[in-house]
């Protein structure tokens, strides 16, 4: 995958990048922000502006990229530095900490504390499984091409450090058996991993992961998703998945703090992936020399000083979902997303690129301009509009993605489609 994207907002300089601040307006960060009333289908506006009261996030530019980079609320801002205050007030480690935030996290995505390791992002996580797995010279991985890079390149790192084969299939909006029956046409006695993403960064497209789990374990086949666009977005439940690993992020949907994520070993599965990142709270060697004997758990993989705060801070955004309701927060985004969808569907030689089928999407749209560059695209709805959403440049899609999310709004939404067909006649 190319990086397209990324240079171009790298390169814009003092242009759209700078849009982003000029005439904005701060929206004050709440010390004790509102608490949330109980949820009535009458009063659901309500309930939802509570929510958003949370996040000290601006109105301006709305932002609708939390695909990219989701922002976090007060609560969690609170939990990273009060944490760290009081560890530096007494130059302690935290560490204790570490093992009660895991708990909180842990059957948040239907696993066992024990299976969790907590890492900095998802492409820590997707590397730590690239690299631990025993592979060799020819054994093939199969990916879709839509993979993000912490996805992708994690794998080609090993095509060069091993001579692992990696084989790409093109993910389809048609339907859940058609993307089945790609991977399986891929599929030989030297396939050894299959990874995809659990929902893409591209299109928003919803892998079925459960069927693909199924389908790997009946064949010996180690099954890692990439669940960097779905914890957070949608409910996850691993033990129900039957996925070996499952690398996800704090800082996109789950609205944690950057730098926070985790990655899920099944137990049964865990002397399956080397540790090949270790130091001390990894296991235990009283003397040296000696034998390592590792922590029984996914948590070996960790290893030194941590920023306590940060996990802290990942397990206080676990409870704000919890509280807002993970099911209410699936539904409410994709159901500014479906409005989206439905709305860009009749806007005349605007192509759609996210799947037609309810079950392919969630909370995420995908749309090309006929005349324009994605660049031009996402400059034009930023500056014109202000409207933060996200070039998708990568496979040469030269699209745009929206993003919707607990701190959006029905009008937000129309500010959306207003400003796409604005584009429409101005580009």
């Amino acid at each position: 995958m190319k990086l397209d994207r990324r240079q171009f907002l790298q390169g814009m300089g003092g242009g759209a990048a700078g849009a982003l601040i000029v005439g904005s307006t701060a929206r004050a960060a709440t010390a004790s922000p509102v608490k949330l009333p109980a949820f009535s289908t009458s009063t659901s506006a309500d309930f939802w502006r509570a929510v958003r009261a949370h996040f000290p996030l601006q109105d301006d530019p709305v932002y609708l990229n939390c695909g990219g980079l989701g922002p976090a609320s007060q609560r969690v801002l609170d939990a990273v530095f009060s944490t760290m205050l009081t560890l530096q007030q007494h130059s302690e480690t935290g560490h204790n900490l570490i093992q009660p935030a895991r708990e909180i996290v842990a059957p948040f995505v239907g696993a066992e504390p024990r299976e969790l390791c907590f890492t900095r992002n998802a492409t820590e996580g997707n590397a730590l499984i690239a690299a631990g797995l025993r592979l060799r010279a020819g054994d093939e991985v199969i990916f879709e091409s839509h993979a993000h890079p912490g996805g992708s390149f994690p794998w080609f790192n090993q095509t060069k450090e091993r001579g692992v084969t990696v084989k790409l299939f093109e993910s389809s909006p048609v339907s859940a058996e058609e993307n089945l029956a790609r991977i399986r046409a891929l599929v030989t006695p030297r396939t050894k991993v299959i990874q995809v993403s659990h929902i893409t960064c591209t299109d928003g497209l919803v892998m079925p992961v459960r069927a693909i789990a199924e389908f790997a374990a009946a064949r010996g086949i180690w099954f890692h998703v990439d669940g960097a666009q779905a914890v957070g977005m949608v409910p996850v439940n691993l033990s129900e998945i039957g996925c070996d690993s499952y690398a996800f992020c704090g800082h996109k949907w789950l609205g944690g703090p950057h730098e926070s994520g985790a990655v899920f070993i099944r137990h049964a599965r865990l002397d399956a992936v080397a540790v090949t990142g270790i130091g001390s709270h990894s296991g235990d060697l009283p003397f040296l020399p000696g034998e390592i004997r590792y922590v029984d758990g996914a948590a070996r993989h960790e290893y030194g000083t941590r920023n306590a705060g940060l996990i802290v801070a990942l397990a206080e955004a676990v409870r704000l979902q919890k509280e807002i309701g993970v099911e209410r927060i699936a539904a409410y985004g994709r159901d500014l997303a479906t409005h989206l969808h439905a709305e860009f569907s009749k806007i005349s030689g605007l192509a759609v690129l996210t799947s037609t089928r309810p079950e392919l999407r969630a909370s995420m749209v995908t749309i090309a301009h006929p005349r324009a560059s994605a660049g031009d695209f996402f400059t034009y709805l930023l500056k014109t509009h202000r409207l933060r959403c996200r070039p998708v440049t990568e496979q040469k899609l030269n699209a745009v993605r929206i993003s919707t999310h607990i701190f959006n709004s029905p009008t937000d939404c129309e500010r959306v489609v207003a400003g796409v067909r604005a584009a429409m006649r101005d580009l």
